[in-house]
This record gives C-alpha cells, sequence and structure tokens, in this order.
C-alpha cells in the first residue's frame, strides 16, 4: 500500500516537472530578449517592405518570362495584327 503510494506521487512530481518544463519552454520562445519594442518594429516593418517588394518583382520576372516562353509557340493570324494597328492609328487620328 505504501509502495503504490509512493508511485503515485513519483509519476504525479513527474508529471508536474514536465509541465513545468514545457511551460518554461513556451516562455522562452516567446519572450523576445528586447529592450526598446521601437526597434523591433522598425526593423520588421523594413523587413515587410522587402519582402513585399521582392515578392512583386519576383512575380513579374516570373510571369514575363512565361508569356515570352509561350509566345515562341504561338503565332497569331495576321489579320488579327492588322486589324489591332488598325485600331491604334484611328487611336491616334
Amino acid at each position: 500500500m505504501i509502495k503504490s503510494h509512493i508511485n503515485i506521487v513519483k509519476k504525479q512530481v513527474s508529471k508536474d516537472q514536465s509541465v513545468g518544463a514545457q511551460r518554461d519552454l513556451i516562455e522562452q520562445l516567446f519572450d523576445d530578449h528586447y529592450k526598446n519594442r521601437l526597434n523591433v518594429y522598425k526593423m520588421n516593418f523594413v523587413r515587410g517592405i522587402f519582402f513585399g517588394v521582392g515578392s512583386v518583382l519576383g512575380a513579374t520576372i516570373v510571369v514575363s518570362i512565361i508569356i515570352w516562353t509561350l509566345s515562341q509557340f504561338i503565332q497569331l493570324p495576321d489579320n488579327i495584327l492588322q486589324q489591332v494597328e488598325n485600331k491604334q492609328q484611328q487611336t491616334v487620328q
């Protein structure tokens, strides 16, 4: 009876230690160690700007390469090209 009670207590202590260790780990992950949050916000803002510009430029380059590659395989009929040129000339006049 005493041994079973000791085993139960050991299991509970082990479980409590495990939960405590997990909580400490989570707190360490979310603790940023920065004294000045304004610098963190500035850095993340600039990082976001560069990420956005890089994404737009990268997407533009990829789409233009795809369109150029596809245009190498497709020939438009002459009458469509002439119609487009006529519309351009009419717009200019």
